[in-house]
């Protein structure tokens, strides 16, 4: 090769080097702290495939310059495992935003999030004390006082089951439900008549079906998430207990729908009409059956919902010249307040947390149906 020729092929190659290079530079990428091991990693899948539909949406559109990618890190549900992984995504990756799960693992990123003024969005834990994390932390589903507020009068007055025995996981998750519970039932009427803290690992709950079955209650609310939820369903029905199982949003996932004890349990989870024919919904419902063969569930729109979020945020900011940070992102979500996401036109209020109308379910063993819907 002349001199001439190996120069011109050199200039090629830094050229095509030069023009990669730029077109990387604006692409983006948000973090996702899920747990993608352990007993709750089933969530993490489920949280995942909301993520990723969004992600080829925003991409397909081109909402943003360049190209959206998810880094996803293995919170396996823990604080200390959350706090590890969020370390990485903020200090390492520098991303701007970050989708956060369960109560724990949520509060334990929050001072980390504050500090480094990024946007952490939870779309699956409830725990009522995430509403006050900062600006920086946003909540994208109601949290468990309003799930707790929903289920109440539906059964009391409803269905006049009034005493109430609850099975709670010790963690920030159960202390909420807890708490919302004995405020709230003796000015409707009900009583909680026993309370059972059981630990996060416990897998074994024949001793408390024994004190279950002593309190007699009409309704048994377990507030527990993962694989020991369905432990606790499965052997409290195999000891012999048939009253009426309550819970929370948790209740969502197809490991419980598919439970055979579990058929019959109520749940609550914000409304969404999967019929609706709203452009976005649609296009969210449709694409995701096509994808998956079978309909999405309140969480998946959650994670949908919390990345389209940050595809209408950054957008915005892009046109108006701005860069994609926590600082700025924050600022157009006050300053635009209202987003048009899968399930309706969704709106913050100041503390970073949105209120929707709720519903509560019944697992049929079909898929489950919608018995009740309560407005806000």
């Amino acid at each position: 090769m002349t001199f001439s020729k190996y120069l011109f092929s050199t200039c090629l190659v830094a050229a095509a080097a030069v023009g990669s290079w730029s077109a990387q530079a604006a692409d983006v990428t948000i973090g996702a702290l899920f747990p993608l091991s352990g007993p709750n990693a089933t969530y993490g899948d489920i949280f995942g495939t909301g993520v990723n539909l969004a992600t080829e949406h925003i991409n397909a559109d081109n909402l943003i310059n360049g190209k959206l990618t998810i880094q996803y890190e293995d919170s396996q549900a823990l604080p200390q495992q959350g706090v590890i992984g969020m370390n990485k995504l903020v200090n390492v990756s520098k991303v701007p935003y970050v989708l956060s799960a369960f109560t724990g693992v949520s509060k334990a990123i929050s001072t980390a999030a504050d500090r480094t003024k990024t946007v952490a969005v939870n779309g699956g834990g409830v725990g009522p004390d995430l509403a006050d994390l900062g600006p920086y932390f946003w909540n994208i589903i109601p949290l468990a006082n309003f799930e707790v507020k929903a289920a109440l009068p539906y059964l009391i007055k409803e269905h006049n089951m009034k005493r109430f025995v609850l099975v709670y996981v010790d963690d920030p998750l159960g202390e909420g439900i807890r708490k919302e519970l004995t405020d709230s039932l003796p000015g409707l009427g009900g009583e909680l008549v026993e309370s059972l803290s059981v630990p996060a690992t416990a897998q074994s709950f024949s001793g408390i079906a024994a004190r279950v079955r002593a309190a007699n209650p009409d309704v048994i609310y377990i507030a527990s998430y993962g694989s020991q939820q369905a432990q606790i369903v499965k052997q409290f029905r195999d000891n012999g207990i048939q009253q009426q199982f309550v819970s929370y949003s948790a209740f969502s996932v197809p490991e419980i729908n598919a439970l055979p004890e579990a058929k019959g349990s109520w749940y609550t989870t914000q409304n969404v009409d999967w019929s609706s024919s709203d452009p976005v919904t649609k296009r969210f419902v449709d694409d995701y059956k096509a994808k998956h063969n079978k309909m999405p569930t309140a969480y998946i729109a959650n994670y949908y919902n919390a990345v389209r979020l940050f595809g209408l945020l950054a957008h915005e900011l892009e046109k108006k010249g701005k860069p994609i940070t926590g600082e700025n992102l924050l600022a157009q979500r006050i300053e635009t307040k209202t987003f048009d996401l899968a399930g309706g036109k969704v709106t913050f209020a100041d503390n970073g947390t949105v209120v929707s109308p709720m519903q509560i379910n019944e697992i049929d063993g079909a898929g489950g149906k919608v018995v009740s819907v309560i407005a806000e």
